[in-house]
C-alpha cells in the first residue's frame, strides 16, 4: 500500500508540474522564452519543437527574437509562429525573426485569466482521478482480504492528505498566474 500511495504521489505531482509547463506558455505582457516552447515546426518532413531549432532570446520586456540554427528553416519557423493560437506577428529580416509582444488589453487579460482557471480546473481534475483510481485499488484489495479496514482508512486518510496538499499546490500556482496576467 505504501508503494501505491508513493506512487499516487507521483502522478499527482505530475500533473502539477505538467499545469506549470502549460503556464509558462501561456502569454503575458512580459516576453518570455517559453511562451515558444510549444510550437511545432514542420522540419524535414517531422514535427519538431522550436527550442531544437533555433535560439530564442527576450532582449526586451516586450519583444523575442528567434535565430534559426540553419537559416533555411525562418519561413518555415515563421510560418509556425503564425498558424499558432498566440496572436503574434513575425517580423523576418533574413537571418532573424523578431515577434514584438503588443500590450494586452483588459479583455484579453481576462479572457486568459479564463484560460488559466481552465487549465488549473483540468489539473485538478487529474489529481482527482488519481485519487479515485489509487482508492478503487485499495477497495479491491480489501475487498479481497488482502489488507483490514483499518490500514484500507488509514491509507484513505494518506491519499487524501497528498491530494489536498496538490490541490492546494495548484491553487497557488492559478492565484500567481492570475497575478501575473492581471499585471500592467
Amino acid at each position: 500500500m505504501k508503494e501505491r500511495i508513493e506512487d499516487a504521489g507521483r502522478r499527482m505531482e505530475g500533473a502539477v508540474k505538467n499545469l506549470g509547463s502549460e503556464f509558462a506558455a501561456l502569454r503575458t505582457g512580459r516576453a518570455t522564452t517559453s511562451l515558444l516552447d510549444r510550437i511545432q515546426v514542420e522540419a524535414y518532413g517531422t514535427p519538431t519543437p522550436l527550442p531544437q531549432l533555433a535560439k530564442i532570446h527576450a532582449p526586451e520586456a516586450r519583444l523575442l527574437t528567434v535565430q534559426p540554427f540553419d537559416k533555411t528553416m525562418i519561413q518555415d519557423i515563421e510560418r509556425a509562429i503564425m498558424e499558432s493560437d498566440l496572436g503574434l506577428t513575425p517580423s523576418n529580416d533574413g537571418n532573424m525573426i523578431r515577434l514584438p509582444l503588443p500590450q494586452l488589453t483588459e479583455e484579453r487579460r481576462k479572457e486568459l485569466v479564463k484560460v488559466a482557471h481552465r487549465m488549473a480546473e483540468e489539473a485538478r481534475v487529474a489529481v482527482r482521478n488519481v485519487r479515485r483510481d489509487v482508492l478503487n485499488e485499495f477497495k479491491r484489495a480489501e475487498k479481497d482480504g488482502e489488507v483490514s479496514k483499518n490500514d484500507l482508512g488509514r491509507a484513505q486518510d494518506q491519499v487524501q492528505k497528498l491530494t489536498d496538499a496538490e490541490v492546494k499546490a495548484v491553487d497557488d500556482m492559478l492565484a500567481r498566474k492570475e497575478a501575473e496576467i492581471m499585471e500592467v
